[in-house]
């Protein structure tokens, strides 16, 4: 079955979808590391895949509500996709963000382009969650708030309001575990590729910040945020 299929499906349809199109690899990967931490099963499939078998299926909300409740990754990520952005509520978004298990879903929901961040009711949420004491809802306010920074509409939040978060992350990032402090990270890449202002504020506390270890098997180099507020195409963009 291709991944391209057009048109109403239903929960079965795209569960068949997903097995049909399942990795082994992936499968292997996804028991070794996350199959303990978030309780759910998965057929391994990476997420480029999954966004393109997402854009196929179409938004539709009564099928993402349907597959929320799925035991299955593949299938939870599929429903983040496809709900309708304007139908999302912050009641759901609320419950949603507490049944995220180890955070395996936290990038999918607040970030990558998430439908959450399409929701009217963003900047509000954004801001109750980065201010949180849970860390489940810190790390995916920062989600939000580096897809605010992308933003190019009017209602997109101003100068000042980074500028405001870039302060509150420079005086409390030295608290936060790795998860949130790389959630932090993108949301200064973000903000400081919006403007010279907010460039010199977050590129400030990236260099405060340094290169963060994230990865505890030493496969990837450590995320350094510095890299990307200082890299020749943002100083052309920005005039620097």
């Amino acid at each position: 079955m291709a991944a391209s299929k057009v048109g109403i499906m239903n929960e079965n349809e795209v569960m068949a979808l997903l097995k049909d199109n399942q990795d082994a690899r992936g499968i292997k990967h996804w028991n070794a590391g996350y199959a303990a931490s978030s309780g759910l099963q998965s057929y391994g499939i990476g997420l480029t895949r999954l966004r393109k078998m997402a854009k196929g299926i179409g938004r539709d909300r009564a099928l993402s509500q349907t597959l929320w409740t799925s035991d299955w990754y593949d299938a939870r990520v599929i429903s983040l996709l496809i709900d309708d952005p304007k139908a999302l509520t912050e009641e759901q978004a609320e419950r949603q963000v507490d049944e995220l298990g180890g955070g395996e879903l936290a990038h999918v929901f607040s970030s990558c382009d998430a439908t959450l961040a399409k929701a009217p009711f963003v900047k509000d949420i954004a801001e109750r969650w980065m201010g949180s004491d849970d860390p489940m809802r810190k790390r995916c306010g920062y989600g939000l708030c580096y897809e605010l920074s992308k933003s190019k509409k009017k209602s997109a939040p101003d100068e000042q309001w980074f500028l405001g978060w870039i302060a509150h992350i420079d005086r409390t990032w030295r608290d936060e575990n790795v998860k949130i402090r790389m959630s932090m990270a993108g949301a200064l890449m973000g903000a400081g590729k919006r403007s010279k202002t907010l460039n010199a504020a977050a590129l400030k506390v990236a260099n405060d910040i340094g290169p963060i270890e994230f990865d505890p098997t030493g496969k990837c180099d450590p995320f350094d945020i510095r890299k990307h507020l200082t890299s020749d195409y943002l100083k052309k963009k920005l005039g620097l």
